[in-house]
């Protein structure tokens, strides 16, 4: 004689997201990282009260560190400068495909420049560093 299945129990209910439902962005005063309700367009940040517009849902964002101050900034991917909001310094932000690597010929710091540059300066010693310099021109000089 066939034993009869047991029907399969219920699913949990879907766990909310660890963070409650919130989303971070760091704030464009003071840098600290603020957590938001999920569909908020700004925060108001609690320490510095500056307030900071929250991304579209889906935004897709970048990251790079401030030439002047050394702070990771974030901003939206595909913008062409993001300037820091600590030292005010306007960095260029550019895709991976667009950059170099050239270490400082004084500190040996490792320096990003974009492609075509001559030279670059290290904001950690000021020294500037020619690009593509070639055998001869050294010799020559």
């Amino acid at each position: 004689m066939p034993v009869p299945l047991a029907p399969f129990p219920t699913p949990p209910p879907p766990l909310a997201p660890p963070n409650g439902g919130q989303g971070q962005l760091v704030c464009s005063g003071c840098r600290n990282l603020l957590l938001y309700p999920q569909g908020a367009k700004s925060v108001c940040c609690a320490v510095c009260r500056a307030v900071t517009t929250v991304p579209p849902p889906g935004t897709e964002m970048a990251q790079l560190i401030c030439g002047g101050c050394h702070t990771l900034l974030m901003y939206i991917r595909g913008a062409s400068s993001v300037q820091c909001s600590c030292c005010h310094t306007v960095n260029l932000a550019l895709e991976a495909n667009q950059v170099a690597h050239v270490n400082c010929g004084n500190c040996q710091m490792l320096l990003m420049y974009q492609y075509g540059a001559r030279s670059v300066k290290c904001a950690v010693c000021n020294f500037v560093t020619s690009i593509g310099v070639s055998i001869n021109q050294i010799c020559t000089k």
